[in-house]
């Protein structure tokens, strides 16, 4: 742990009790005193702050940021708005998933948020796109107030924060501090990320974590959350081997992106991604409910029968579904095996599970559109 990195709030989530591990290089917990179910449900029904500052924050400047980035993503970034933010998709040239990212348009510039594990190979690709324009965020935490609650707390202390939708974004001022914040998460809960200066991170969490509304919330809750949203992670997921069809992601390539569209294609793997888009790919992620209560994790086998057959894909997420409190996973079949209902079966431990294919998420997002 000595040689981990910290992120601004490491001394405040330590003061908190926060049980810490290695996550992508950095010490985050994984878990508060009240442990990971009454934390997931906690953010369910009221609202928990999560550090999540090892994520990697940018800012792209200069001329024709948008089309410039669009030779990187398949996403429509000329036609993103002032004041609101896209999910969007690193892609390879052979039609992989490189990292997925979120694009904010600032105005005077386009703020970017890509995922930790991911950093340094992004921070790569941008600086050799964009060269100067290209700016790494190192000065600045990242907190994410998630759950119904997340609105009245934040509003409290910022309130132009209250009149924001879904995927919008502001810059606000919390006593002189400058803050940035999306509505948005990773929870499939309404909420908010909030990027704060590094030397105002910890009082702008104590803040918030006055509020009796608002508890701390680690890794092992954002996890269990965030599989019941149905939300991919990358390196489990999605990664260089999952094209964006494969992994049921089309709905984050805009039309005009598409064959047919005024600005269709010109990114990395093209060729692959638009062909597959209009007429399917082999396979396909999907939501799985195992029977019983035994969950399936990650790395599971799946068969398209009980007993004998070859292996027909694999479980990419699995565990337990607090709010269901069911067993859920995610994993990639073949497209014959991807309609909701169809029966396949896990091997774990030798044995094999039945189970059957859910549409995604498991429990239904309530963002605040």
């Amino acid at each position: 742990m000595a040689d981990l990195l910290t992120t601004p709030l490491d001394a405040l989530s330590r003061a908190l009790g926060g049980r810490m591990v290695d996550f992508a290089g950095y010490a985050l917990p994984v878990q508060f005193a009240p442990g990971v179910l009454k934390e997931h449900l906690h953010t369910r029904a009221a609202a928990s702050l999560f550090d999540v500052s090892h994520m990697g924050q940018a800012i792209l400047r200069g001329r024709a940021v948008a089309e410039r980035l669009e030779a990187l993503v398949p996403t429509d970034i000329v036609g993103l708005a002032e004041g609101r933010q896209r999910y969007g998709l690193f892609t390879s040239e052979a039609g992989g998933i490189l990292d997925d990212l979120m694009v904010a348009n600032r105005g005077e510039d386009h703020f970017v948020v890509v995922n930790a594990a991911r950093k340094a190979h992004d921070f790569a690709l941008l600086s050799r796109a964009f060269g100067a324009d290209f700016t790494p965020v190192t000065d600045r935490a990242l907190i994410a107030l998630q759950g119904p609650m997340a609105e009245a707390a934040l509003g409290a202390l910022v309130p132009v924060a209250a009149g924001l939708r879904f995927m919008e974004v502001t810059i606000a001022d919390w006593r002189g501090a400058t803050l940035w914040i999306s509505r948005s998460g990773y929870s499939g809960e309404d909420g908010y990320e909030i990027s704060v200066p590094a030397a105002r991170a910890e009082d702008f969490a104590r803040a918030l974590l006055a509020n009796p509304a608002v508890l701390p919330a680690g890794l092992g809750a954002r996890d269990s959350l965030r599989l019941e949203a149905g939300l991919c992670l990358y390196g489990h997921d999605i990664d260089e081997t999952t094209t964006p069809a494969e992994a049921a992601l089309g709905w984050a390539i805009q039309r005009v992106r598409r064959t047919g569209g005024p600005r269709a294609g010109g990114f990395p793997g093209a060729a692959r991604i638009l062909p597959e888009l209009d007429a399917g790919p082999a396979r396909l992620r999907v939501g799985l409910a195992p029977d019983g209560r035994a969950p399936v994790r990650e790395g599971a086998t799946l068969f398209a029968a009980a007993e004998g057959g070859q292996a027909v894909g694999h479980v990419t997420s699995g565990g337990f579904a607090p709010s269901l409190d069911a067993p859920v996973a995610m994993g990639y079949v073949p497209a014959a095996l991807a309609a909701p209902g169809t029966p396949v079966w896990a091997e774990v431990r030798g044995r094999r599970l039945p189970c059957t294919v859910r549409p995604l998420p498991f429990r239904p997002s309530t963002y605040k559109r």
